[in-house]
């Protein structure tokens, strides 16, 4: 049998080579990818941006839901929970499946998952069905962004990935702002009754870029020979050996307090610039357009801080400025909204430019044979553990304001900061 590679990949491993002799700019990092690893950073891109589309068609739907079924902040604050908590499960699989099959496979199964739970929830008969469709939803969210971040991890140089993966992250910033400008078109045109159903049934979209990956998207060559090769390829036991059980503690409890801190504010600030600062709905996705903004800069900035700074001393930084920004946030002064807008674009900046490390820095935690499978269950578990914290602030909000209880992700942010005590640097690490 000819062992022999076909000449599209001969143009495709000489085009690799030449870039990467040429690897320095501002977009350096794009070019040192090569053909494959740019296919595979679409694929990525624009399956976490419809990854986060899909996610906050309910956090901006949040209060016609609640009027709709007559539910009060703690139920509407169990959407999320029953979301992360089941994504810990999603995301786990996906990384074991990521090992076993190949990333591209898995990645395909998280976006075909996701969409069709979101679209579910849209034909919701009642509360209880759409909390089951919105907690099957999270099997697919839970899994996409760790398989994806592999997928393009395996493809970057050292010295870039940090900016690399950055960039993967500043798509949760696109699809967010793709879900503000539909809620403000639908809540604007359609009766809030049905518009929450319109809002859910828009996340069919991610079925057109599984279509456009299964033909051109391919699992980076050393990853394949090494789960080709490998006995021990998607083993939950292998990530509680000594020798990376110390790591997978660590590693969970820093997703845990960055996602808890994270997810307070991506659930709860809409409600709250809508019922506690009476912003009508275009109002409201006019001071979302400052906390997107800030975030997907944040991505950008935070990416390129990673590979410059180290990436636990970039997780420092903005573990501080982020727990700083949510406490000035939820103290504004009532009748300060000129003030809210503005602070709204460090908020986003700050809460965005502390993950744009994880991808790669989880990947760099563990070696090829399991790095799904460690990446998907620490990121995933810490998304899990980190519901608790908007959940909190549902069962908080009638009594303390959901201003008042944003300070419990700011805590988040701490437990993130003390984490890391336990974790290596990993700046400059090969992962053949």
């Amino acid at each position: 049998m000819s062992t022999t590679p076909p000449p599209q990949a001969l143009k495709d491993t000489q085009a690799t080579t030449d870039e990467r002799a040429d690897d320095d700019g501002a977009f350096g990092w794009l070019r040192a990818l090569g053909p494959r690893g740019r296919r595979a950073f679409a694929g990525a891109f624009g399956g976490y941006a419809l990854d986060s589309y899909d996610y906050f068609t309910l956090p901006l739907s949040m209060v016609a839901l609640a009027a709709y079924f007559g539910l009060d902040s703690g139920q509407t604050g169990l959407f999320t929970t029953v979301t992360l908590v089941v994504s810990a499960i999603g995301g786990a699989l996906a990384g074991v499946l990521a090992d076993r099959i190949g990333r591209v496979k898995a990645l395909m199964i998280t976006v075909i998952t996701y969409a069709i739970f979101t679209v579910a929830c849209g034909f919701a008969p009642n509360y209880e069905w759409l909390l089951v469709f919105r907690a099957l939803q999270g099997l697919g969210f839970g899994g996409e962004w760790a398989v994806g971040a592999i997928l393009v991890a395996e493809y970057a140089s050292a010295k870039h990935r940090g900016r690399t993966l950055g960039a993967i992250q500043s798509s949760w910033a696109v699809g967010w702002a793709l879900a503000a400008i539909m809620y403000t078109v639908v809540f604007s045109l359609v009766d809030d009754d049905l518009a929450w159903r319109v809002m859910f049934w828009t996340g069919a979209l991610p079925a057109l870029l599984v279509i456009w990956m299964r033909r051109r998207v391919q699992d980076a060559p050393e990853a394949v020979a090494v789960r080709e090769q490998s006995t021990q390829k998607g083993s939950f036991a292998a990530i509680f050996k000594p020798g990376l059980l110390r790591t997978t503690i660590f590693a969970g409890l820093l997703s845990t307090g960055v996602q808890g801190g994270y997810y307070t504010l991506a659930t709860w600030v809409p409600t709250y610039l809508k019922t506690e600062r009476d912003l009508s709905v275009v109002g409201t996705g006019g001071y979302l357009t400052f906390l997107i903004s800030g975030a997907f800069i944040g991505y950008l900035t935070g990416g390129y801080l990673t590979d410059r700074l180290g990436r636990r001393r970039n997780i420092w930084l903005f573990a501080l400025l982020s727990a700083v920004c949510i406490l000035a946030y939820a103290n504004i002064p009532s009748g300060s909204n000129t003030l809210l807008l503005v602070l709204g674009f460090p908020l986003g900046f700050c809460m965005s430019a502390i993950f744009s490390g994880f991808g790669s820095y989880l990947s760099e935690l563990y070696p090829t044979a399991v790095r799904g499978t460690g990446q998907g269950f620490t990121y995933n578990t810490g998304r899990a553990v980190g519901a608790i914290f908007p959940t909190t602030v549902g069962f908080l909000a009638d009594s303390w304001g959901v201003g008042g209880a944003l300070v419990f992700g700011a805590i988040g942010y701490g437990i993130a900061a003390l984490a890391l005590l336990g974790l290596p640097e990993t700046r400059g690490k090969e992962l053949a």
